[in-house]
């Protein structure tokens, strides 16, 4: 086995997916603790306790959401969820007691073999298991239930995977904006609903641009890949990026945008402005923002969100995607980490 081929392997221990899995909560709530601290230290004195509780509390709940997510996507696609640690060590230890007690194994092997039923091999013990047993049938086929091979998605299955994971990513998204909106309201923000729209309208960019759309484009992609006979994974690879490319970072952006502009700014100024003598709410937007870089003076209007650096960074999670749907599974439990930025961004309404 060559050093790639280990890494892949080592990385597809089902023992080590699970738990990486059961790491996600930890990992998110020391983040948000992190985040909140260090936003609070650069914020002026007299904002520290309302940055501090808005902080926490948005970023809280799109953790909190994000961490949920799995469990409400599953139960909305109907699409199992992983095993548990505890059942997969279970599996794990059946497997090699019954291949170890009717196969002759190298003394070193069958060692390593005992420590995979409810440890994580490192890449030297992979590569000998998998020299010393691949050479027979019944060592491969073994091989195959210890750490399955990751399975390219059929065009079948496309949009049920795709319905899961734009699920996955609307969760947080959902969650951060209900977040910015508490933490606006316990922090006594007299504006407070004045600036939920801008939270719906940057939480619909962060899903269509940086989630569904371009969950769309990579199984679109995937599909006509399919049908023209394509299994290559570097091919797969290559074209579901260019759906990606094409139909999220680009595609994604003008509908967002133009969702904000027909739909959501309509809605918003018929909820946010009943009275007739209050301001209307572009003009309130207007001399609130007016400093920002996205308001053009000259024609009295907000530019169009745009895709920014961050928002780029963010399209990590798309070839988190690319990957997932081409079978590799310990990308998966990343996803939550990825989607609670969006939600964050949408949270404290980044778009003004």
């Amino acid at each position: 086995m060559n050093n790639l081929q280990v890494l892949g392997k080592f990385l597809d221990q089902p023992i080590l997916v699970a738990k990486f899995q059961k790491a996600v909560p930890a990992v998110l709530a020391g983040t948000t603790a992190a985040y909140t601290a260090y936003n609070t230290h650069k914020a002026p004195k007299e904002e520290k306790i309302n940055t501090a509780l808005k902080t926490g509390i948005t970023l809280g709940i799109a953790s909190a959401s994000a961490v949920l997510a799995p469990k409400i996507a599953s139960a909305i696609t109907k699409r199992e969820l992983p095993p548990s640690l505890n059942t997969l060590k279970e599996n794990g230890k059946n497997i090699v007691d019954e291949f170890i007690a009717s196969n002759n194994i190298y003394k070193k092997t069958k060692k390593i073999l005992n420590k995979s039923k409810d440890k994580i091999l490192n890449p030297k013990e992979v590569k000998t298991v998998f020299e010393n047993l691949s050479d027979k049938k019944s060592g491969q086929e073994f091989l195959e239930k210890l750490i399955p091979s990751p399975q390219n998605i059929t065009a079948k299955d496309i949009f049920s995977e795709i319905g899961y994971l734009s699920v996955l990513g609307a969760v947080p998204v959902a969650g951060g904006i209900t977040g910015g909106i508490i933490a606006d309201k316990v922090t006594d923000d007299s504006n407070w609903e004045e600036k939920i729209p801008n939270k719906i309208k940057e939480g619909s960019y962060q899903y269509l641009a940086n989630i569904f759309m371009c969950n769309v484009g990579a199984g679109a992609a995937l599909g006509i890949l399919e049908h023209e006979g394509i299994t290559s994974k570097a091919a797969r690879a290559i074209g579901m990026t260019a759906g990606i490319i094409t139909t999220g970072i680009l595609g994604g952006s003008k509908i967002a945008n133009f969702i904000g502009k027909n739909i959501i700014d309509p809605v918003c100024n018929k909820v946010f402005n009943k009275k007739e003598n209050n301001k209307k709410y572009d003009d309130i937007l207007i001399l609130r923002d007016c400093k920002k870089h996205n308001y053009n003076k000259k024609n009295k209007e907000f530019k169009e969100r745009t895709p920014e650096i961050l928002d780029i960074g963010l399209h990590t999670d798309d070839i988190a995607t690319v990957s997932l749907l081409s079978g590799l599974k310990w990308i998966e439990p990343a996803l939550p980490i990825m989607y609670t930025v969006s939600g964050y961004r949408a949270g404290i309404g980044y778009r003004n």
